[in-house]
């Protein structure tokens, strides 16, 4: 007769798990699906009862007779009438059976004596020295966060986004997302970026003339992948966005580097420049970091230098323009009557950056050699996710979120304008009109990467500003981004109040 596991076990199983934020069965179920594969029972053991590991775990029976019920459909059990029941020999016969006397992880000193690969020689870029943004992995535990583009839990619309998902995994839905779209994107959610997003920003496209990409950051990675190589020069705003900066200087791209103002990068004054460039990377909406938008004279002179001096501008909308009041800009795009704009947009920056969700709108030559090379990447961005955004588009959602976020944000901002007039009476910002950051300029004594670290040791986080530079001289040091979207409005003047304390230890002694 098979044995019966003790209860006990599973009892001290439990209690590892009981921190999580997964419900009572599936807590269950996941507890012992890893006891099964993990090898810690046999073919045959019998498991407790239902009612016996219910009392043993302080759950009710129905709950664990709910995640048996799952797991003997999943084939991890059998069920056996009269008897109860048992792991199910035919799974653990398909799992892979580890060898224990294999030898364990070797040093790096080590491996090279073994004639392993020495892989820092092997690798003559290596990605991880690049100067990138750095955010706290914990970031939520701090009590002031001011970093950028971050969730905001308060502001997510969890039953939208739940009602949307749900009716994606309906049985006709799953029909259109399931299968390998290969090059293809789901038509729906082209759709609804063509009718609800594009046109917003004075955007007209037809479906062959964009691209959904996992977000904008694989959009630019794909747009510098197959127009840059080792002759190619791209006028890059200075400051401007690291992650950019670091894609362009990966495909080997020449940078040249481009001073913004108040009002971004001045086509006049920067004319000889941009002559020698063959692409320009441009941020007009909410220039990064300074937040400048670029006035309409301005965009219309960039164009007219774009056709004069046959160079290509690739237009980063990360930040759909949010004025917080009155009609915002038109997108470079929308000006654009030469197909000299590559634009990109952001689905998921302002809802839930980890659902990673971006476009190319471009000229449909190009967006067909983009398919064909994103098909050597991913093939396409998750199917399910397409087709649950196009769902959250098409219901209105989208357009109610962005009109409680720009409403949050104005107030968001108010308060942080005010707290640093009150608190850091020295420092300069740009004034803040739509977005979700605000660059601030510190005294000329001030080193923001100092200051960054004392703050964060009291629990405020900033952003220091020297990355966004092409170069890091001492000019740099003195600013930082302050960010919006992550912190609640009780607790920015606070925060600047704790960072207003923290300036000050740095303030030179008369």
């Amino acid at each position: 007769m098979p044995s019966r596991t003790p209860t006990a076990l599973w009892a001290q199983q439990f209690q590892r798990s009981s921190g999580s934020k997964q419900s009572l069965q599936d807590q269950i179920r996941q507890m012992l699906v890893a006891a099964i594969l993990d090898g810690q029972l046999a073919p045959n053991v019998a498991l407790p009862s239902s009612r016996e590991l219910a009392d043993q775990l302080g759950v009710a029976r129905n709950t664990v007779v709910l995640a048996y019920q799952m797991l003997v459909e999943e084939g991890y059990l059998i069920s056996r009438e009269r008897s109860g029941h048992f792991v199910n020999p035919e799974m653990l016969r398909s799992l892979p059976r580890f060898d224990a006397r294999a030898p364990a992880a070797t040093s790096a000193a080590d491996g090279e004596a073994a004639g392993r690969p020495v892989w820092r020689q092997r690798i003559a870029h290596p990605p991880s020295a690049q100067r990138n943004i750095v955010k706290p992995a914990n970031w939520q535990h701090y009590e002031f966060p001011f970093i950028y583009g971050q969730f905001d839990q308060s502001l997510f619309p969890t039953n939208d986004w739940r009602e949307c998902c749900m009716k994606a995994l309906s049985i006709m839905e799953i029909r259109n997302w399931a299968p390998d779209l290969i090059e293809r994107d789901d038509e729906s959610l082209i759709q609804q970026i063509r009718t609800r997003v594009l046109p917003r920003r004075g955007v007209f496209a037809a479906p062959e003339e964009i691209i959904i990409t996992n977000g904008c950051q694989q959009a630019l990675y794909l747009v510098a992948d197959l127009l840059c190589g080792e002759e190619t020069t791209v006028g890059f705003e200075n400051p401007g966005y690291p992650d950019a900066r670091n894609i362009f200087e990966n495909r080997n791209a020449q940078l040249l580097p481009l001073r913004v103002d108040g009002h971004g990068i001045a086509p006049d004054a920067l004319a000889a420049s941009l002559a020698r460039c063959d692409y320009l990377y441009v941020t007009p909406s909410h220039q990064c970091p300074t937040t400048a938008t670029m006035p309409i004279e301005r965009r219309r002179a960039l164009l007219e230098l774009a056709q004069q001096h046959d160079f290509v501008i690739v237009e980063d909308d990360y930040e759909s323009e949010n004025t917080f009041s009155g009609t915002p800009h038109p997108a470079l795009k929308s000006l654009d009557t030469a197909d000299r704009v590559i634009y990109v947009g952001s689905l998921s920056k302002t809802f839930a950056p980890g659902l990673r969700l971006g476009y190319v709108v471009g000229p449909r030559e190009l967006i067909r050699e983009l398919r064909a090379l994103r098909r050597l990447m991913v093939r396409h961005p998750v199917g399910y996710v397409q087709r649950a955004f196009a769902t959250f588009l098409a219901l209105g959602h989208h357009d109610a979120l962005l009109r409680r976020l720009a409403h949050a944000y104005r107030e968001r901002s108010q308060a942080l304008m005010a707290a640093l007039d009150t608190h850091m009476p020295e420092a300069r910002y740009v004034p803040i009109t739509g977005g979700a950051s605000s660059w601030v300029e510190g005294p000329q004594w001030l080193d923001a990467e100092r200051l960054a670290a004392d703050a964060q040791a009291v629990g405020v986080l900033i952003e220091p500003g020297n990355v966004f530079f092409m170069n890091d001289d001492q000019d740099a040091r003195r600013y930082f981004r302050m960010g919006f979207s992550a912190i609640a409005l009780d607790r920015i003047e606070p925060g600047v109040r704790a960072l207003a304390q923290c300036v000050r230890t740095q303030r030179p002694t008369v």
